[in-house]
């Protein structure tokens, strides 16, 4: 928590020098300086979609889990057995994972307008289920098989996953780091935000503050909720927590808090293809790449409508990934949560060793705590890093392999390729690098910067 609030400062240190859509690539690019500028675009621009599209495919096959783990507290038989073994079962989770994808989409068609509705809906219903948990979950353990105790869950270890205790400890500490991925999501809508040198700035701190305090409350009552190792591993349900809320609750309440989890995780989705698409909006809206003309479009509400369109076709086409192999989905996935945070730390060691005296026209300058942030920053985003592409079991198996660091390698080279191929001129040209470089420093007559500013859309009354 205390290194991702320091990296969420670093972010809106630059965030607020540039709030422009795509924001995370853009601020990889600048904060490189002009001459590699281009290069760490790309790298960033790749691993960022990566992301972005896998956390919209991910948090709809999260959400399916919910689902058909009920089919398991109430024992209902399913043919083939309810596993990932058996084909039918990862068709019918790939079918659910579709419609609820679908529905995410459809949500983000809506005028305008209605965003502010459909987000205050996801905060009320996101609160709800978190007073759930620290109310009426305590309540239903505390009258079934009772809390574990303040011994066992605070001194207690376990080694499951087979790896040396050190490294043991390490998976399990530090696994926790991807709970904070995507807090840069506030700058990704920057130009459709009001003040955003400010506003998004607060938003990627506010994010990071809120995801720490409250999932670290929520991760100590879990600790003290979940019953014993035995109970726990013998749970064999998608998603274990539907089962554990109906051995406290009962099978019937299981339902409800199921219901609210399941409409969280959905309000979840559609506000990650939201972002999603204003940074696939924001790259071809950079450059002439093929198709860019046509994603680049917005609607007579200045909606990027057709960018949401390609977020859809690539998030169904990774959902069917589920279908071959259950490994190859989870490698996926966490691969995404890899790219992400790989992105953060390289944006502080690029402020570290290529720019770390501009942007000081930002709302959020570091000023005399620049570098120590920066060297925070690049320290502990590279051990999330590795934990994430680590093996989760030893002995590693075909089974069990983490294939996060081939699909991140292989991204990787991908946007290192594309900056090779294409031609300077085609994206991210020199010439808005520069410019949007040097609208962040001093002006050359000594008087004050120029700020970026954001453009807000507003749809004539015809």
């Amino acid at each position: 928590m205390v290194s991702m609030i320091i990296t969420s400062l670093v972010l809106a240190e630059i965030c607020s020098a540039l709030p422009l859509s795509g924001s995370i690539y853009i601020w990889a690019a600048e904060s490189a300086g002009p001459k590699h500028a281009r290069f760490f675009g790309f790298v960033v621009a790749c691993w960022s979609t990566t992301s972005w599209i896998t956390f919209t495919a991910a948090n709809c096959q999260s959400t399916v889990n919910y689902i058909v783990s009920q089919l398991l507290v109430w024992e209902i038989d399913f043919p083939g057995g309810a596993n990932n073994d058996n084909v039918r079962w990862r068709a019918m989770i790939w079918a659910l994972s579709e419609g609820f994808l679908i529905i995410s989409v459809m949500i983000n068609y809506l005028p305008p307008r209605a965003y502010s509705g459909v987000l205050k809906f996801s905060i009320v219903i996101i609160f709800l289920d978190f007073l759930l948990c620290v109310i009426w979950l305590p309540i239903g353990v505390h009258n079934t098989y009772g809390f574990r105790s303040a011994k066992e869950v605070f001194t207690a270890t376990y080694n499951g996953t087979g790896a040396p205790p050190g490294w043991n400890w390490i998976l399990s500490f530090f696994f926790s780091a991807s709970v904070f991925v995507g807090f840069d999501a506030s700058g990704h809508v920057a130009e459709e935000t009001k003040h955003a040198n400010v506003v998004a700035g607060r938003g990627i701190i506010g994010s990071t503050l809120a995801t720490g305090v409250f999932g670290f409350a929520t991760t100590i009552l879990f600790l003290f909720c979940t019953p014993d190792l035995e109970t726990v591993f013998a749970l064999d349900a998608p998603q274990p927590f539907v089962q554990i809320y109906a051995l406290a609750l009962g099978k019937g309440p299981s339902i409800f808090v199921t219901v609210v989890v399941i409409l969280c995780s959905s309000m979840t989705s559609t506000v990650t293809i939201l972002a999603a698409s204003r940074l696939i909006f924001a790259i071809a809206r950079d450059g002439v790449l093929p198709l860019s003309g046509w994603i680049g479009q917005v609607g007579q509400d200045g909606q990027p409508r057709n960018a949401v369109t390609v977020v859809f076709v690539i998030g169904a086409v990774l959902l069917c990934s589920v279908l071959p192999s259950e490994v190859a989905y989870t490698s996926l996935l966490s691969a995404g949560g890899v790219a992400t945070i790989a992105a953060y730390g390289l944006i502080g060691l690029l402020r570290f060793t290529m720019t770390p005296h501009a942007f000081k026209a930002s709302h959020f300058y570091l000023g005399k705590l620049a570098r120590p942030f920066y060297s925070i920053t690049i320290l502990s985003m590279g051990l999330f890093v590795a934990v994430l592409i680590s093996p989760f079991y030893f002995p590693v198996s075909a089974q069990s392999f983490n294939f996060a660091c081939v699909i991140f390698g292989f991204v990787t080279i991908f946007a290192i390729v594309s900056w090779w191929l294409t031609p300077a001129e085609k994206w991210l040209r020199q010439q808005q690098i520069e410019q949007a470089f040097h609208s962040t420093e001093g002006r050359s007559d000594g008087g004050p910067p120029v700020r970026i500013i954001a453009v807000e859309v507003i749809p004539s009354k015809e």
